[in-house]
């Protein structure tokens, strides 16, 4: 008779294996360069080696969820992760032979995407994403609030400068697209200056407009996404309510041991 628990542990603890892990972080590190070797030029039979690579490397991949989806105490806990799901799937798409179908380019996104497989591989990129997504929220008033500077200075851009540069000014599109040129510092004193010959006192437009967005816009997502991310740490470094429950039973029994014992003590 095979004894299952002996079969799932073993899988647990190469599952948990740090050679493995390392295995499969340097296969998709691998992936992305076969992926990337697609994008050349090749002879063919250098192209027919990258095609059997790129099959050896899906059956890696097949097997490493395997023994990760084995492993698992609780199976149906497996695909309650969203990583799992989409590791799972990508491997599961990838085994498709759709290369030379209607679906070619999906096939190719897929393999693509492989190399996202290195976040729900390393804990530290998980931790990074997950605290980038509770960011979001906030991260979407500030940039509600920086959409609204942006409309207002391309609107007066737009009033002020149009007839002085229309390819820049021209409308309030056009004018939001050169004033995200002025926030990432591309060329914008050339535009400056441009103006100035115009409007001496432009400048107060340009230099106003980059410390509100470049300074402190851009401090107001740093921090945000700091913030989020020492969070999450201190959530990952945390017990569960559940283990912190289970650890003030086991306290409270030893010291009603204790209380039992020295009034016996004092007794005799």
């Amino acid at each position: 008779m095979i004894n299952y628990t002996n079969v799932e542990n073993k899988f647990a603890q190469i599952r948990s294996n740090k050679i493995f892990e390392s295995f499969v972080v340097g296969i998709i590190i691998f992936s992305a360069l076969v992926v990337g070797a697609k994008t050349y030029d090749i002879p063919p039979a250098i192209e027919q080696a990258v095609v059997v690579l790129d099959w050896l490397i899906t059956f890696i991949f097949l097997i490493e969820i395997t023994i990760r989806f084995l492993g698992e105490e609780k199976k149906s806990h497996f695909f309650k992760s969203g990583w799992n799901i989409f590791d799972a799937t990508i491997v599961l798409v990838s085994i498709i032979p759709i290369d030379n179908s209607e679906l070619a380019v999906v096939g190719r996104l897929v393999r693509i995407f492989r190399v996202l497989r290195m976040v729900s591989i390393i804990p530290e990129l998980r931790t990074l994403l997950n605290s980038l997504l509770k960011a979001l929220p906030q991260l979407g008033y500030v940039m509600l609030l920086m959409f609204i500077i942006f409309y207002i200075y391309a609107a007066i851009g737009s009033t002020f400068f149009a007839e002085i540069n229309q390819e820049l000014w021209g409308d309030i599109a056009l004018s939001m697209l050169t004033l995200f040129r002025i926030m990432t510092f591309e060329d914008w004193t050339d535009v400056m200056y441009e103006t100035m010959d115009v409007y001496g006192f432009s400048w107060v437009f340009y230099l106003s407009f980059i410390f509100f967005t470049a300074f402190a816009f851009l401090n107001m997502v740093i921090g945000i996404v700091v913030s989020a991310l020492e969070k999450e740490q201190l959530e990952a470094a945390h017990v569960s309510p559940e283990e912190e429950m289970n650890e003030l039973k086991e306290i409270k029994a030893e010291l009603a041991e204790i209380k039992l014992l020295l009034k016996e003590k004092a007794g005799s």
